[in-house]
Parts: structure tokens; C-alpha cells; sequence
């Protein structure tokens, strides 16, 4: 999975997901790799967190290779849920990237390990509440208004955590790349002189719009072919 998401990006994603009429389900803005450039897609492997790093643990003897660890700690800004332990724990156990609604701690150990890390921040205390696991800790996850699940995969990178239903993620992938080659195509055409309004016959939309309010530039870009808003 990662391998496919080389050449893309979360906002190629989020645009296919548009194009394919998937859900458009993004974390909560203001999520972050510990260390810039670091990118993740893999497998969900939901995981609800309460307090103690054993909910963590069991996760792992239920992890595939390529699984992203996918932590709900309810958007908690006063405990940092996960260190460098669980970490090294995390790639032992052939977990590719660790996605926290939440906050994590031990940064300088998590650049060192280089196994990616979003999160919304660090913080130096850890837990000091130990609430009782439901039965669903191991089975869904929620992120932000967002519930996730094995069935999904999940994309991130510098611009945010996306989550994709993976029984669509194959076509989700596919339209992205064909709308990376299309802006790759409109960027070049620019620097060669031909500016996005010539490209995308603006001019032609303006007099469509003039006669037809309910003609949109979205429609309008597919009908042309152009690729910028989705």
C-alpha cells in the first residue's frame, strides 16, 4: 500500500475520494509526523486506549505486516498515550506507522527509531487514570468524528491522516494518480506559458455560468478534463 501512495499525496486522496464519490474521512486538522516527511498507509489496526500500554500489547499479537496502529485516546491534550517502547514494540511487531488521537511523548527516541508517528503534539506526562477496557478496544477505533476499523486503510502524510474504506481504496488510488498526472500535465503547460485559465477554457465557463447559474466550475473542470479542485 505504501508502495502505491510513493508518488501521491493525502490531498490527491481526498480529491479522488470526491471523484469515486467515496466518504471523505479526514482526521481532525492539526495532526503531524514527529518528524517531517514521514509518510504511512497501511491496514487499520484499531486500538482504544485507557490508560496502560497493555491494550497496546494485545493489539500487537493481532497485527499483520503493513498494519498502521490506529490509537483512539479521545483526543486527549493531558497525557502523552504512547512512547518509544510501544514503539519499538509497534515495529517488532511489523507495524509500519503509529496514528494518535492524542498526544505522544519521547520525541527524540521516535526520530531515532524512524517507524512513523502522527500525532496531535507531545507531552511530557504520561497517564495516570486507568479506565476499564470495553469490549470493542481492539475492534473499532474512533478519530475525531470518525469510527475505523480493519476494514479501512489510512493515508498520511504532511498534510493530514485520511481514512479510505479498503475494499475502495484500489479505485481511490488509481483516480488519484490519474488526477496527479493531470495537474503534473497542467503545471508544465503553465511554466511553458499556457496559464490555467487558457487550459481550462475559464472564459467559456464564465459565459456557461452567465446563462446557467447552476453550472459549476466542478462540473465544468470535468467536462474539460482539468484537474484542480478534484
Amino acid at each position: 500500500m505504501l508502495e502505491r501512495f510513493a508518488d501521491l499525496s493525502t490531498a490527491l486522496v481526498a480529491d479522488a475520494c470526491l471523484r469515486c464519490d467515496v466518504p471523505l474521512r479526514v482526521a481532525p486538522s492539526g495532526i503531524g509526523a514527529v518528524v517531517a516527511g514521514w509518510r504511512i498507509a497501511g491496514r487499520v489496526l484499531p486500538v482504544r486506549h485507557y490508560g496502560s500500554v497493555d491494550v497496546f500489547l494485545e493489539a500487537f499479537g493481532r497485527a499483520e505486516a503493513g498494519d498502521v496502529l490506529v490509537i483512539d485516546n479521545g483526543g486527549r491534550l493531558d497525557e502523552a498515550c504512547v512512547g518509544d517502547l510501544a514503539v519499538l514494540e509497534a515495529g517488532a511487531a511489523g507495524v509500519v506507522g503509529l496514528v494518535v488521537w492524542g498526544l505522544h511523548r519521547d520525541t527524540p527516541e521516535l526520530a531515532a527509531i524512524g517507524l512513523p508517528v502522527f500525532s496531535y503534539g507531545s507531552y511530557p506526562g504520561g497517564p495516570v487514570r486507568l479506565d476499564e477496557q470495553e469490549p470493542g478496544a481492539l475492534v473499532t477505533a474512533r478519530f475525531g468524528p470518525h469510527l475505523v476499523s480493519a476494514a479501512d486503510v489510512v493515508f498520511a502524510d504532511d498534510d493530514g491522516v485520511l481514512f479510505v474504506a479498503a475494499e475502495r481504496a484500489g479505485q481511490v488510488l488509481v483516480t488519484a494518480h490519474q488526477i496527479w498526472q493531470t495537474e503534473r500535465d497542467q503545471a508544465q503547460a503553465i511554466r511553458e506559458g499556457r496559464t490555467l485559465r487558457q487550459q481550462t477554457a475559464f472564459d467559456d465557463y464564465l459565459a456557461r455560468r452567465a446563462s446557467d447559474p447552476s453550472y459549476t466550475f466542478r462540473r465544468h473542470l470535468r467536462r474539460t478534463g482539468g484537474a484542480i479542485e478534484e
